[in-house]
Protein backbone atom coordinates (compact mmCIF):
# COMPACT_ATOMS: atom_id res chain seq x y z
CA UNK A 1 0.00 0.00 0.00
CA UNK A 2 2.82 2.40 0.87
CA UNK A 3 4.52 1.72 -2.46
CA UNK A 4 1.25 2.28 -4.35
CA UNK A 5 0.70 5.62 -2.58
CA UNK A 6 4.26 6.71 -3.38
CA UNK A 7 3.80 5.84 -7.06
CA UNK A 8 0.44 7.64 -7.10
CA UNK A 9 1.99 10.84 -5.72
CA UNK A 10 4.84 10.54 -8.21
CA UNK A 11 2.34 10.32 -11.08
CA UNK A 12 0.53 13.42 -9.86
CA UNK A 13 3.69 15.46 -9.27
CA UNK A 14 5.24 14.46 -12.61
CA UNK A 15 2.19 15.60 -14.59
CA UNK A 16 1.56 12.21 -16.20
CA UNK A 17 -0.10 12.80 -19.59
CA UNK A 18 -2.57 9.90 -19.36
CA UNK A 19 -3.57 10.91 -15.84
CA UNK A 20 -4.34 14.51 -16.73
CA UNK A 21 -6.08 13.54 -19.97
CA UNK A 22 -8.53 11.52 -17.87
CA UNK A 23 -8.90 14.37 -15.35
CA UNK A 24 -9.49 16.91 -18.11
CA UNK A 25 -12.22 14.83 -19.73
CA UNK A 26 -13.87 14.24 -16.34
CA UNK A 27 -14.00 17.96 -15.64
CA UNK A 28 -15.28 18.80 -19.11
CA UNK A 29 -18.08 16.23 -18.94
CA UNK A 30 -19.11 16.96 -15.34
CA UNK A 31 -18.98 20.75 -15.63
CA UNK A 32 -20.93 20.68 -18.90
CA UNK A 33 -23.58 18.44 -17.34
CA UNK A 34 -23.78 20.71 -14.28
CA UNK A 35 -24.29 23.81 -16.43
CA UNK A 36 -27.04 22.16 -18.49
CA UNK A 37 -28.68 20.76 -15.35
CA UNK A 38 -28.69 24.22 -13.76
CA UNK A 39 -30.18 25.78 -16.91
CA UNK A 40 -32.99 23.21 -16.72
CA UNK A 41 -33.38 22.71 -12.98
CA UNK A 42 -33.12 26.24 -11.57
CA UNK A 43 -36.05 27.74 -13.53
CA UNK A 44 -38.20 24.65 -12.87
CA UNK A 45 -37.42 24.76 -9.16
CA UNK A 46 -38.16 28.49 -8.98
CA UNK A 47 -41.45 28.18 -10.87
CA UNK A 48 -42.67 25.36 -8.64
CA UNK A 49 -41.57 27.32 -5.57
CA UNK A 50 -43.67 30.42 -6.35
CA UNK A 51 -46.64 28.70 -8.02
CA UNK A 52 -49.74 27.19 -6.45
CA UNK A 53 -51.63 24.72 -8.64
CA UNK A 54 -53.68 21.51 -8.32
CA UNK A 55 -51.40 18.52 -7.87
CA UNK A 56 -48.49 20.58 -6.52
CA UNK A 57 -48.03 18.12 -3.65
CA UNK A 58 -47.69 15.23 -6.08
CA UNK A 59 -45.25 17.31 -8.14
CA UNK A 60 -43.08 17.89 -5.06
CA UNK A 61 -43.11 14.18 -4.22
CA UNK A 62 -42.06 13.38 -7.79
CA UNK A 63 -39.25 15.97 -7.73
CA UNK A 64 -37.89 14.58 -4.48
CA UNK A 65 -38.20 11.00 -5.73
CA UNK A 66 -36.26 11.81 -8.92
CA UNK A 67 -33.31 12.92 -6.79
CA UNK A 68 -32.67 9.23 -6.19
CA UNK A 69 -32.74 8.09 -9.82
CA UNK A 70 -30.68 4.88 -10.16
CA UNK A 71 -27.69 5.77 -12.37
CA UNK A 72 -27.68 2.42 -14.17
CA UNK A 73 -31.36 2.85 -15.11
CA UNK A 74 -30.67 6.33 -16.49
CA UNK A 75 -27.69 4.95 -18.38
CA UNK A 76 -29.80 2.14 -19.82
CA UNK A 77 -32.56 4.51 -20.96
CA UNK A 78 -30.06 6.86 -22.61
CA UNK A 79 -28.35 3.86 -24.22
CA UNK A 80 -31.65 2.62 -25.67
CA UNK A 81 -32.39 6.05 -27.15
CA UNK A 82 -28.90 6.59 -28.58
CA UNK A 83 -28.21 3.04 -29.80
CA UNK A 84 -28.27 2.38 -33.52
CA UNK A 85 -31.79 0.93 -33.35
CA UNK A 86 -33.05 3.70 -31.02
CA UNK A 87 -34.96 6.85 -32.02
CA UNK A 88 -31.82 9.02 -31.77
CA UNK A 89 -29.39 6.47 -33.13
CA UNK A 90 -28.91 8.45 -36.35
CA UNK A 91 -27.01 11.10 -34.32
CA UNK A 92 -24.17 8.68 -33.61
CA UNK A 93 -23.71 9.90 -30.03
CA UNK A 94 -23.36 6.57 -28.25
CA UNK A 95 -19.90 5.99 -26.73
CA UNK A 96 -19.00 9.68 -26.95
CA UNK A 97 -18.50 12.36 -24.27
CA UNK A 98 -21.78 13.93 -25.44
CA UNK A 99 -23.71 10.81 -24.41
CA UNK A 100 -22.04 10.95 -21.00
CA UNK A 101 -23.04 14.61 -20.60
CA UNK A 102 -26.64 13.75 -21.49
CA UNK A 103 -26.76 10.94 -18.92
CA UNK A 104 -25.24 13.07 -16.18
CA UNK A 105 -27.56 15.97 -16.97
CA UNK A 106 -30.60 13.72 -16.59
CA UNK A 107 -29.23 12.47 -13.27
CA UNK A 108 -28.47 15.82 -11.66
CA UNK A 109 -31.19 18.09 -13.09
CA UNK A 110 -33.77 16.71 -10.58
CA UNK A 111 -31.30 17.33 -7.73
CA UNK A 112 -30.84 20.94 -8.83
CA UNK A 113 -34.59 21.45 -9.29
CA UNK A 114 -35.56 19.99 -5.90
CA UNK A 115 -32.87 21.77 -3.88
CA UNK A 116 -33.37 25.12 -5.62
CA UNK A 117 -37.12 24.83 -5.08
CA UNK A 118 -36.59 24.71 -1.34
CA UNK A 119 -34.17 27.67 -1.39
CA UNK A 120 -36.45 29.81 -3.57
CA UNK A 121 -39.62 28.89 -1.65
CA UNK A 122 -38.09 30.03 1.65
CA UNK A 123 -36.94 33.29 0.03
CA UNK A 124 -40.27 33.88 -1.71
CA UNK A 125 -42.08 33.72 1.64
CA UNK A 126 -40.15 36.86 2.64
CA UNK A 127 -40.74 38.81 -0.59
CA UNK A 128 -44.20 37.68 -1.71
CA UNK A 129 -45.97 40.79 -0.38
CA UNK A 130 -43.40 43.12 -1.91
CA UNK A 131 -43.66 41.40 -5.29
CA UNK A 132 -47.45 41.77 -5.24
CA UNK A 133 -47.20 45.45 -4.36
CA UNK A 134 -44.83 46.01 -7.28
CA UNK A 135 -47.11 44.02 -9.64
CA UNK A 136 -44.22 41.90 -10.87
CA UNK A 137 -44.90 39.20 -13.42
CA UNK A 138 -44.04 35.59 -12.63
CA UNK A 139 -40.99 35.74 -14.88
CA UNK A 140 -39.76 38.92 -13.16
CA UNK A 141 -40.30 37.38 -9.72
CA UNK A 142 -38.38 34.24 -10.71
CA UNK A 143 -35.49 36.31 -12.09
CA UNK A 144 -35.35 38.44 -8.91
CA UNK A 145 -35.41 35.42 -6.63
CA UNK A 146 -32.74 33.57 -8.59
CA UNK A 147 -30.46 36.60 -8.45
CA UNK A 148 -31.02 37.23 -4.75
CA UNK A 149 -30.39 33.56 -3.92
CA UNK A 150 -27.39 33.23 -6.24
CA UNK A 151 -24.89 32.42 -3.49
CA UNK A 152 -27.15 29.79 -1.92
CA UNK A 153 -27.73 28.33 -5.37
CA UNK A 154 -23.98 27.92 -5.80
CA UNK A 155 -24.25 25.23 -3.14
CA UNK A 156 -27.00 23.60 -5.18
CA UNK A 157 -24.74 23.64 -8.23
CA UNK A 158 -21.97 22.16 -6.10
CA UNK A 159 -24.23 19.30 -5.05
CA UNK A 160 -25.00 18.62 -8.71
CA UNK A 161 -21.33 18.75 -9.67
CA UNK A 162 -20.43 16.41 -6.83
CA UNK A 163 -22.97 13.87 -8.04
CA UNK A 164 -21.78 14.21 -11.63
CA UNK A 165 -18.03 13.93 -11.04
CA UNK A 166 -18.51 10.84 -8.83
CA UNK A 167 -20.83 9.03 -11.26
CA UNK A 168 -19.84 5.58 -12.56
CA UNK A 169 -22.84 3.48 -13.59
CA UNK A 170 -24.51 5.70 -16.17
CA UNK A 171 -21.33 6.99 -17.83
CA UNK A 172 -19.80 3.55 -18.26
CA UNK A 173 -22.98 2.29 -19.98
CA UNK A 174 -23.25 5.16 -22.47
CA UNK A 175 -19.53 6.00 -22.69
CA UNK A 176 -18.00 2.55 -22.72
CA UNK A 177 -14.82 3.56 -20.82
CA UNK A 178 -12.84 3.85 -24.07
CA UNK A 179 -9.20 4.85 -23.60
CA UNK A 180 -8.39 8.36 -24.89
CA UNK A 181 -12.05 8.96 -25.75
CA UNK A 182 -14.53 8.37 -22.91
CA UNK A 183 -12.44 7.29 -19.94
CA UNK A 184 -13.10 9.51 -16.92
CA UNK A 185 -11.76 9.40 -13.37
CA UNK A 186 -14.41 7.17 -11.82
CA UNK A 187 -14.45 4.59 -14.61
CA UNK A 188 -10.65 4.61 -14.77
CA UNK A 189 -10.42 4.03 -10.99
CA UNK A 190 -12.75 1.04 -11.29
CA UNK A 191 -10.81 -0.37 -14.26
CA UNK A 192 -7.32 0.14 -12.85
CA UNK A 193 -8.32 -1.32 -9.49
CA UNK A 194 -9.67 -4.45 -11.20
CA UNK A 195 -6.39 -4.71 -13.14
CA UNK A 196 -4.35 -4.30 -9.97
CA UNK A 197 -2.80 -0.96 -11.02
CA UNK A 198 -3.36 0.70 -7.66
CA UNK A 199 -0.91 3.54 -8.35
CA UNK A 200 -2.97 5.10 -11.15
CA UNK A 201 -6.22 4.41 -9.29
CA UNK A 202 -4.91 6.12 -6.16
CA UNK A 203 -3.52 9.04 -8.19
CA UNK A 204 -6.93 9.60 -9.75
CA UNK A 205 -8.53 9.30 -6.31
CA UNK A 206 -6.18 11.97 -4.95
CA UNK A 207 -7.03 14.33 -7.81
CA UNK A 208 -10.74 13.68 -7.32
CA UNK A 209 -10.47 14.55 -3.62
CA UNK A 210 -8.48 17.72 -4.37
CA UNK A 211 -11.10 18.84 -6.91
CA UNK A 212 -13.91 18.23 -4.43
CA UNK A 213 -12.11 20.15 -1.68
CA UNK A 214 -11.20 22.98 -4.07
CA UNK A 215 -14.76 23.46 -5.28
CA UNK A 216 -16.09 23.41 -1.72
CA UNK A 217 -13.50 25.96 -0.63
CA UNK A 218 -14.33 28.25 -3.57
CA UNK A 219 -18.05 28.19 -2.87
CA UNK A 220 -17.50 28.74 0.85
CA UNK A 221 -15.27 31.71 0.06
CA UNK A 222 -17.92 33.23 -2.19
CA UNK A 223 -20.60 32.79 0.46
CA UNK A 224 -18.42 34.42 3.14
CA UNK A 225 -17.68 37.29 0.77
CA UNK A 226 -21.41 37.74 0.15
CA UNK A 227 -22.10 37.86 3.88
CA UNK A 228 -19.41 40.50 4.42
CA UNK A 229 -20.90 42.63 1.63
CA UNK A 230 -24.35 42.28 3.18
CA UNK A 231 -23.08 43.66 6.48
CA UNK A 232 -21.33 46.62 4.86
Amino acid sequence: MGEAISLALALVMSGDADLFEIVGLSLRVSLSATVFACLIGLPIGALVAISRFPGRGACLVLMNALMGLPPVVVGLLVYLHLSRSGPLGFLGLLYTPTAMIIAQTILIAPIVAALSRQVIEDLHAEYAEQFRSLCLSRAQAVAALLWDARYSLLTVGLAGFGRAVAEVGAVIIVGGNIDHLTRVMTTAIALETSKGDLALALALGVVLLVIALGVNAAVQGLRMSARRQAYV
